[in-house]
């Protein structure tokens, strides 16, 4: 029998899913997102005919479906993003960041939440156009979500979604679809050669990613306790070389959350040399 197409969740099933998602990926979900919640799940349960959000949590927790746990993550932990979010932070980048980066130095940046790569490619154009394209510089993207780092890595776009993106940008690090890809683009592969892709999540020991003269945190800690942020604070402190940046979201700031980077305007941060 198919499942109800509008299953409620109840109070305590949502408790069993705010603590998993909390020991998974260090997220605090908010009571207000029981209805976001119950959504993006509910197509889950209708997929395997289940009765209760009781019976996918029990599904999710058990080994019998063992990919439907990262599922379950990709479903909860997916945000919107857009090119050149937060336009201030890629103006300070070149204007003051690489503009006092030695010519020719490999140059190595971070998108430590990457979502659907929209952040990696903006950041790309900037070092592109700044640097060059034949200059050592790196943009590694990394997201706890391998259904969103699938599409950044294919860098294949609608041209809907280029809110932000100057058309300068558009024509010449991007490929224009035709026939089946008509109405999208795509990432010109001179810009991808120069981008990895990873799949981090922030809440545990961190993979040897190398360091990094810039390291993007933004958007991300607002899902977080306190605690948490610490920690995952701690952690990319650690990734950077002495001198880079952390830079977070705009409504985001580590004020007593690590006192090893110091702030030189909201929401940038350096690691003293």
């Amino acid at each position: 029998m198919a499942a109800n197409e509008n299953v409620e969740i109840s109070s305590a099933e949502f408790a069993q899913f705010q603590r998993l998602i909390y020991k998974i990926a260090g997220i605090s979900l908010a009571d207000s997102k029981r209805i976001l919640l119950a959504g993006r799940l509910g197509k889950r349960l209708r997929h395997f005919k289940l009765d209760s959000f009781g019976e996918y949590y029990r599904l999710v927790s058990s080994a019998s479906e063992p990919g439907e746990l990262q599922t379950m993550v990709d479903l909860l932990t997916t945000n919107e993003t857009y090119f050149f979010r937060e336009e201030a932070h890629f103006d300070y980048l070149k204007d003051v960041i690489l503009a006092d980066h030695p010519a020719h130095a490999p140059f190595n940046i971070w998108s430590a939440a990457s979502s659907t790569g929209e952040e990696i490619y903006t950041l790309s154009f900037v070092l592109a156009e700044t640097l060059g394209l034949e200059s050592p510089w790196q943009v590694t993207g990394s997201d706890i979500s391998t259904t969103v780092l699938a599409t950044a890595e294919r860098g294949l776009y609608w041209l809907d979604r280029t809110r932000g993106l100057p058309q300068s940008y558009l024509k010449r690090f991007c490929l224009k679809g035709v026939r089946s890809q008509e109405g999208s683009f795509m990432i010109a592969p001179e810009i991808k050669r120069h981008t990895r892709f990873l799949q981090v999540n922030l809440n545990q020991m961190l993979p040897k990613l190398g360091k990094f003269d810039v390291i993007f945190l933004r958007n991300v800690m607002i899902y977080f306790d306190a605690d948490t942020k610490r920690q995952v604070v701690a952690r990319l402190v650690e990734q950077l070389v002495p001198g880079g940046y952390l830079i977070v979201g705009h409504s985001e700031s580590l004020s007593g959350l690590n006192d090893q980077v110091k702030p030189v305007k909201p929401t940038i941060y350096r690691l003293p040399h």
